[in-house]
């Protein structure tokens, strides 16, 4: 190309084509990547800090998910206490009711509603993780969550653990009761047989004939009586009878479709034999009441007992739920943090490297212009060497 002579205006449209061609290039690259910056050759000081930004934001961007795992392991736990307080408010409502009652079969059955209440705790507690995590769960469970790139900047949510209510050691302890177990008397009189209806009338009873009722084995308490001698007479009836074995056994006792149970307390045997001249032999003769084994709550004390274990669990269980509601409340703010970190870093970056495309868009329309233009000039440009032309001609 050197040995190609050009005229000094030529060769200066020439290269303003040249220059306008490699802008309009590049204007239109702009606009394709919507980058002013596209390598470093472009800009190398922004582009290596707009890098630099864009890394560190998508280093924060991949810490939103771990921290966002870890507000619902958090909330897991702190919906596992919800539902246990729950559970322990019903099970001080048992203690309570068998506070208010003097009858052995009723705190029985308390005792036994009480236990499958601290069953569930446990159970509950073992179902609070999420993705194997399980702050109620103790040892192994405790959570670390991370806010920044390096880990410097982070916060340790402890585990605590419920699962075991019977281990002294662990956050929570209420104490398994040890359930009564109760044997029944239980006298069949026939379902037409009502509680008013006359002993004398009946089979095996006669007008003058005793019932003893002996108490063997009693613990000297104040609700049984020594053995009782219960005359039958023609007014005597069945709710005299249940009532004479509530006296002497200190029990209690219940009457339906015809069948009368009286249960034992305070560890007793009870025996019943019917006796009358005239009997050819009673219903009721030789049936004995087994001892029966009085349970955890035989004494008030012992309800009271619970009722301080249940007190003491419920300030534990409110402390915590303080704590997991403050770890909660950090974690989710940091988390909004760093969702707002991560969109300044983005546009920090974004404002070194992002072409406007409006200026740009200008841009290209003016150099389109002026290559027209440089084109024209050009071919004016080359009119002087064809008029020479003509003149040899």
């Amino acid at each position: 190309m050197a040995d190609i002579t050009l005229t000094a205006a030529v060769r200066s449209n020439l290269g303003t084509l040249q220059n306008t061609a490699n802008l309009i290039s590049q204007t239109q690259e702009r606009l394709s990547t919507g980058k002013k910056v596209n390598s470093a050759l472009d800009n190398p000081n922004s582009f290596f800090t707009s890098e630099s930004l864009n890394s560190r934001a998508s280093d924060l961007s991949n810490l939103q998910d771990d921290i966002g795992q870890s507000v619902s392991t958090i909330e897991a736990a702190d919906k596992g206490i919800s539902a246990i307080s729950k559970l322990v408010d019903a099970a001080k409502g048992k203690a309570n009711q068998a506070l208010q009652t003097e009858d052995v079969k009723e705190r029985a059955t308390y005792e036994q509603q009480y236990n499958e209440l601290r069953t569930q705790i446990e159970d509950l507690a073992k179902d609070s993780g999420y993705k194997g995590k399980n702050l109620l769960g103790g040892d192994g469970n405790d959570l670390n969550v991370k806010f920044n790139e390096d880990g410097s900047s982070n916060l340790d949510v402890k585990s605590v653990d419920y699962t075991d209510l019977g281990n002294t050691d662990n956050d929570l302890t209420i104490a398994k009761l040890e359930e009564g177990s109760y044997s029944f008397t239980e006298l069949d009189f026939g379902s037409d047989v009502k509680g008013s209806t006359k002993l004398a009338s009946l089979a095996g009873f006669a007008d003058g004939g005793s019932l003893e009722i002996a108490v063997d084995g009693d613990d000297d308490s104040t609700t049984a009586t020594d053995d009782t001698t219960f005359a039958i007479t023609a007014d005597t009836t069945v709710d005299d009878l249940r009532a004479a074995l509530d006296t002497a056994s200190g029990g209690g006792s219940t009457f339906e479709d015809g069948e009368l149970k009286s249960y034992a307390a305070h560890e007793t045997t009870l025996t019943y034999t019917a006796t009358a001249a005239s009997e050819t032999g009673a219903p009721v003769e030789g049936v004995t009441v087994a001892k029966s084994d009085v349970g955890t709550w035989a004494s008030d004390s012992a309800i009271e007992d619970s009722l301080d274990e249940i007190r003491d669990a419920q300030l534990n269980l409110r402390a915590q739920a303080s704590t997991f509601g403050t770890n909660l409340s950090v974690v989710t703010n940091r988390q909004d943090f760093t969702a707002d970190l991560v969109n300044t870093l983005e546009t920090g970056a974004g404002k070194l490297t992002l072409a406007d495309t409006n200026l740009e868009g200008a841009n290209l329309a003016a150099l389109n212009t002026q290559n027209s233009i440089a084109t024209t000039t050009l071919s004016l440009a080359t009119q002087a060497s064809q008029s020479v032309l003509q003149l040899i001609r």
